[in-house]
């Protein structure tokens, strides 16, 4: 299925989704988290899409009024493989112009000069950084040898520098790999360099390709306070637990960590009235970080 969805993801709104691999997984990675089946790495694609199919494919759907806000470039593996991006890009701004071009990309397209000139023309880029200790990147990505963590790193810089759309990045944690305070100390560090608009923490909640686990909400939160470079967007699951702030607690916590809206949906009613209070009074802001409301001082 090349198109699909409309998904409804807290990340970036309502999802409708473009597989530029189609039925294959195709990708310069094998994640040990990965929810297709392992595969050997490749360079480029051998099974292409051609540019009109999928294009015929989307006009079906938009035929049929579908509602959504983003319209997401993914794979079976590593969409920025596809080699006629620039020109599929190109094609659907056209075709719905009304809507924003998402790519859910694992990075290595900065590796590549013609690559990046596609990535320019999309209003949201997500890269997936899961380490910026080189052995375990290689641990987790399974990456092809050519690729180069440290290089990545720095042509994500660069790519951000130019990029007038929202990058994003994504971290994904795997128990006994990732999920050190070294490993989050390093990527602090990384994503201070990059200056992304909002990192996204997650873990594994899908059967994965290797015998690999995740970790729960509560380290993701506690390896969220070693991020100080860029605010931290975990999509935690619904909570009967409710939070409890004055202003004074509130003021605080927004002065150190940015919530999001869905952080503030885990507050109890008290704590709520506080932040509307704060927020008409202007000592409260709201910014949209590529979809997701944050609130800070």
């Amino acid at each position: 299925m090349i198109i699909f969805g409309p998904v409804n993801s807290r990340r970036f709104g309502l999802s409708l989704g473009v597989d530029l691999s189609g039925a294959k997984k195709q990708c310069n990675f094998d994640c040990v988290y990965c929810e297709l089946e392992a595969a050997k790495p490749m360079s480029e694609q051998e099974n292409v899409l051609s540019v009109e199919e999928i294009l015929a494919k989307l006009r079906a759907v938009l035929k049929k009024s579908v509602k959504f806000d983003v319209l997401t470039l993914t794979a079976n593996g590593e969409p920025s493989l596809y080699p006629h991006l620039k020109e599929l890009i190109l094609e659907l701004k056209k075709l719905a112009s009304d809507k924003k071009i998402l790519i859910l990309s694992n990075g290595t397209a900065v590796l590549d000069e013609k690559k990046i000139q596609a990535l320019m023309l999309c209003d949201i880029v997500k890269f997936s950084l899961d380490s910026a200790n080189e052995k375990t990147f290689y641990k987790i990505d399974r990456a092809l040898k050519e690729i180069h963590l440290s290089t990545m790193i720095e042509k994500m810089a660069e790519f951000r520098a130019k990029f007038s759309g929202a990058l994003v990045m994504e971290i994904l944690v795997v128990k006994g790999l990732n999920d050190k305070e070294e490993e989050f100390v390093l990527l602090n560090e990384a994503l201070a360099k990059i200056k992304p608009l909002r990192v996204d923490l997650s873990s594994i909640d899908r059967p994965p390709a290797y015998a690999v686990s995740g970790v729960d909400e509560l380290r993701l939160l506690e390896l969220s306070q070693l991020i100080n470079s860029a605010p931290v967007f975990i999509a935690k699951k619904k909570s009967d637990v409710k939070l409890s702030f004055s202003k004074e607690e509130l003021l605080a916590t927004l002065r150190l960590r940015p919530q999001s809206e869905f952080d503030v949906e885990c507050f109890d009613e008290k704590s709520r009235e506080n932040l509307k209070n704060l927020l008409e009074k202007g000592q409260v802001k709201t910014l949209n970080l590529a979809g997701v409301k944050f609130y800070k001082v």
